[in-house]
This record gives C-alpha cells, sequence and structure tokens, in this order.
C-alpha cells in the first residue's frame, strides 16, 4: 500500500472491527486498538503478544512488530508504566519519523500526547487511504458474495408475504399475523447462518415506509407498499452489500402501481447514466426532473417531507456510505467506484412510499449491475 507520498509518515491507532481504515491497511479484524505505521511505503503493525502471530499469518502489512518490545524500550527510557502511546513514540523514534498523518477520526488525547513528545501531527481530510473508493477486482468479488446473500435472503422474505393470508386487511402467516419484526428476525437469523450481519433492516411497510430510514413495526396490511432495505455485512471479508425492493401483497390501487412505475423508470434511466466520467449530481437532476415532470413533487407539506428528498445513490464497500455520492452535490465517478442506485418517492397523503436500489460498478463504458434480483411489486 502506497497510499501516502514517499517520506510522509502515516498513523493509525484503531481496532479494524469498527475502523474500516484500519481494514483496509491492515487486512484482518482485530477487537482492540493497535497500531498502523506507513513510513516512505513501508507498512507496519505494533500488535501485542495475544496477535503477534495470528498478525504474522493473516495480515498484509510488510512488517509487523512486537508491542511489548517496544513498551519496554519506553521503561528503559524511565517511563515506569508505558501506555500504547508511549510504545507508539519508541517506534516513530526508532523509524526516525517527525510527523504523522492521521486520519480525522484519530483520538485527540493520542495527538496531544504525540505533539507533547514534539511530533507533528496532521489530519487528513476523508478518504482516508484515496484508493479505497475505487474497487479491486477482489473487493468487488466481495461485494458481490454478500449481494447473493442478500438477494436470497429478500426471496425467502417475499416468499412469506407471497404465502400469506389476508384477513381483515392483514397479512397472516403459518404462526399468525405477520409483522415486521417477524420477518426481520427471519431475514437475520439467514443471513447469519451464511455469515453475513445484518442490523436494523428496513421492514416498513404503508406510512411507516415514508421515512425512509424508519425500521417499521407492527402488523403488515394487504395492498400497501412494503420497503425492504437489507445492508448486511459478511463477517469474512467486512464488505457490505445494500439492497432494497418495495413489494405488496395485491391487490393494490392504481395510485401505488404508478407511483411504483415511476420511481422504477427513475432507477433505470439512473442506471443508464452512471458510466466513469459523468458527474452524479447530473444522474441526480435527471431523476428530479423525471418526478416532477409526473407530477410528484418534492418538499414539506403539513410538517413532513414528501417526495424525492435524498439521494439517488452513494458508494459503499467496508462501510454503507463511502465516497462518492450520486446527489445535488458535485463528485464525478470514476471506474471501479462501486455506487447504489436508489431512487424513492414518499407520500404521507398516499399512505406510502417507494425505492428501489441496485449496487453497481462504474465503468469507463458505463456499469455493471452486481444485483440480480427480480423486480416485483405485487406478490
Amino acid at each position: 500500500m502506497t497510499d501516502s507520498p514517499v517520506n510522509e509518515a502515516v498513523l493509525l491507532i484503531a481496532d479494524s472491527e469498527r475502523d474500516a481504515d484500519m481494514l483496509y491497511a491492515a487486512g484482518m479484524f482485530v477487537p482492540d486498538p493497535f497500531t498502523f505505521l506507513q513510513v516512505d511505503g513501508r507498512t507496519t503493525i505494533m500488535m501485542s503478544d495475544l496477535e503477534i502471530d495470528r498478525a504474522r499469518a493473516q495480515s498484509k502489512v510488510d512488517e509487523v512488530v512486537s508491542l511489548t518490545d517496544y513498551t519496554d524500550r519506553a521503561k528503559k527510557s524511565g517511563n515506569a508504566d508505558p501506555g500504547l502511546v508511549d510504545a507508539v513514540v519508541e517506534l516513530l523514534r526508532e523509524r526516525e519519523v517527525k510527523g504523522v498523518s492521521v486520519p480525522n477520526s484519530f483520538p485527540l488525547g493520542y495527538a496531544d500526547k504525540l505533539r507533547d513528545q514534539g511530533f507533528a501531527v496532521a489530519s487528513k481530510e476523508d478518504p482516508f487511504w484515496d484508493r479505497r473508493p475505487v474497487k479491486t477486482d477482489d473487493e468487488v468479488a466481495a461485494i458481490s458474495n454478500a449481494s447473493r446473500h442478500t438477494e436470497d435472503a429478500l426471496r425467502m422474505a417475499f416468499g412469506i408475504v407471497a404465502e400469506a393470508a389476508v384477513k381483515d386487511g392483514m397479512l397472516h402467516g403459518q404462526e399468525g399475523p405477520l409483522t415486521s419484526e417477524y420477518i426481520r428476525k427471519r431475514i437475520h437469523v439467514y443471513l447469519l447462518e451464511r455469515d453475513c450481519i445484518a442490523q436494523h433492516t428496513i421492514i416498513a411497510g404503508g406510512l411507516q415506509g415514508c421515512d425512509p430510514h424508519n425500521g417499521g413495526s407492527g402488523l403488515l396490511r394487504a395492498g400497501e407498499p412494503i420497503i425492504f432495505d437489507l445492508f448486511p455485512k459478511s463477517t469474512k471479508t467486512g464488505y457490505y452489500a445494500d439492497i432494497t425492493r418495495t413489494v405488496a401483497k395485491g391487490p393494490v390501487s392504481d395510485t401505488f402501481r404508478r407511483l411504483y412505475d415511476t420511481v422504477l423508470e427513475g432507477q433505470e434511466i439512473a442506471l443508464s447514466r452512471v458510466q466513469a466520467g459523468v458527474n452524479g449530481r447530473d444522474i441526480h437532476g435527471e431523476v428530479e426532473r423525471l418526478f416532477e415532470g409526473r407530477g410528484y413533487e418534492t418538499g414539506a407539506k403539513n410538517g413532513r417531507m414528501q417526495g424525492f428528498f435524498h439521494g439517488t445513490g452513494h458508494g459503499f464497500g467496508l462501510e454503507i456510505h463511502e465516497p462518492p455520492r450520486i446527489s445535488k452535490v458535485s463528485q464525478v465517478l470514476v471506474a471501479g467506484h462501486v455506487v447504489t442506485v436508489e431512487p424513492g418517492l414518499y407520500y404521507p397523503d398516499l399512505g406510502g412510499g417507494v425505492r428501489i436500489e441496485d449496487n453497481v460498478v462504474v465503468t469507463e463504458s458505463g456499469c455493471d449491475n452486481l444485483t440480480q434480483l427480480e423486480k416485483v411489486f405485487e406478490l
């Protein structure tokens, strides 16, 4: 990894279970904070006795050194009770580092201690690793793997909805009334059995679907749109998928059918425009103009937002939201970006919303759609 200029030292102190930049740098999951240092393109991690042998076998860095060794050096320098940062100081001095570039999330306390020891500490704007937004073939394969499991989980859930009976306008399954909570649990168990963890999965029916990040709760009704938005992470690779479908247990009204067809057309237009060199703002603008031309206005009404009030898409990978954005913000797409394409329309007055989301890889000539899941509204 040689993201930083020659002679510039890069420093991270974090765990790689939660910090995507550290996972990207080290290539292995570690639950406790450890140190990553890059000097003149050479990468080093400093590990505890507990993790050092595993790090030598699993990490992708050039060198693994012992935290204990550098803690002992700090003791010999007169520090009776050295901590992690004291060991980092010894490592930096050994490598003749005078200053370091750190992420915006770098702990302030660590930065203060390093500055007290005479080191210059400068934060770098995101993305910290310049190459992270552009995915390698291996990264695309990892995302595709997570996507296959996500699609299968959605098919399983749609089967539950399709087989449900309608009683007094409510959906009923074999175990009783169908709820968002029940279907969410079935999805989470399904994904867990396939080494994926899903959190905050959205199963939002009817009016609840008008709030795009409402997870959904309670009974599911017939004839209303139900938004299924799944964004699980692989426990093996750390990479996400992010797929949304909107379905209904019919019959559905012409109003909801027209809403669905318009969102689907908007997504098809956006997918046809995704290409290296295209500004995401222009794609978003085309979708907005389509919706407005069909009479679907956006803005606040009766104290709530309605219409199309989020971006058309976003990058993702080791985090669920990464650069670039396909939105009102000007950001040019680059070959290798992996982005969502997810327009939506939401109208509380109509009693529901629709969102459809695919995952694509940006190419020089267009995009490759990683999402193979069918788009069927009425089940």
